[in-house]
């Protein structure tokens, strides 16, 4: 008989008596049998991690099929201040087509407000909503005081549609809205916003569909196609012609604006 210990577990070896050995031997043998059989039954057997095979690390990183993953934004997800200093959810205006616009009351190009509130009342019984964000960051060209940009949109410009609160719309300290608008994975190409009146169109769902530059005029017939079609649902492709400009570069400001600012 011999014990051995191999891969952390007790062997036991046991070899055929000899015909020579007598009772009592037999007996002494016994006994440290029965001993040895003890030991063994109770040595802590090896920790069964250490045997166990290492996960694949491509397995390991594939992504677990149950959990659903995020569905894309849409403007619904967002919210915007109004003129008060409320927080109003874009989700307040679900199953509308949307028109959102930067605007600027100092712009040249303000003469767009008119074409903005014609449209409202025009298409808004139908299910249209401008919506009017006002921002500086385009050659300095919006009012600073909140209570003269006010009385601008109210008493001078006579807006039908909701004005919110001046905002920060390109570089990193653009509003969360702006940065979904102009981020071409999640929404329509263009990228940054180069100037003021630039012009995205959002479908019923949510979902932006068409993006139009500062050089589009809303009062353009074109442009009521679009609008007319959104509000169908047949929606294809703009019509109104308006011309892409790069995002992030001053040689792509409309040469009527100057940057003399308020």
């Amino acid at each position: 008989m011999r014990l051995a210990r191999l891969n952390g577990t007790m062997q036991l070896f046991m070899f055929p008596l000899d015909h020579h050995d007598d009772a009592s031997e037999m007996t002494h043998r016994g006994s440290i049998l029965l001993l040895l059989t003890a030991l063994l039954f109770f040595s802590p057997a090896a920790p069964a991690a250490q045997h166990r095979p290492k996960p694949d690390a491509a397995e390991s990183s594939k992504p677990d099929a149950s959990q659903p993953t995020n569905p894309k934004h849409t403007v619904y997800d967002f919210s915007l201040v109004d003129r008060d200093g409320k927080v109003v959810s874009l989700s307040d205006y679900k199953g509308k087509v949307l028109l959102i616009v930067n605007l600027a009351s100092q712009s040249t190009f303000n003469t767009q407000i008119a074409a903005l509130n014609d449209l409202e009342k025009t298409y808004g019984p139908l299910g249209l909503q401008v919506i009017g964000i006002p921002s500086a960051d385009f050659g300095n060209e919006e009012l600073k005081d909140p209570a003269a940009m006010r009385k601008y949109y109210s008493d001078t410009a006579q807006v039908d549609f909701p004005v919110f609160s001046s905002a920060k719309l390109t570089g990193i300290d653009a509003i969360p809205l702006y940065q979904f608008l102009c981020d071409p994975k999640q929404s329509v190409p263009g990228g940054a916003i180069s100037w003021s009146y630039t012009k995205f169109l959002i479908d019923r769902t949510g979902k932006p569909i068409a993006r139009y530059e500062v050089d589009t005029d809303p009062a353009d017939s074109g442009f009521h196609v679009d609008i007319e079609s959104a509000i169908s649902g047949t929606f294809k492709e703009p019509s109104a012609g308006g011309k892409k400009r790069p995002g992030g570069d001053d040689s792509s400001k409309p040469d009527s604006d100057d940057d003399s600012g308020v």
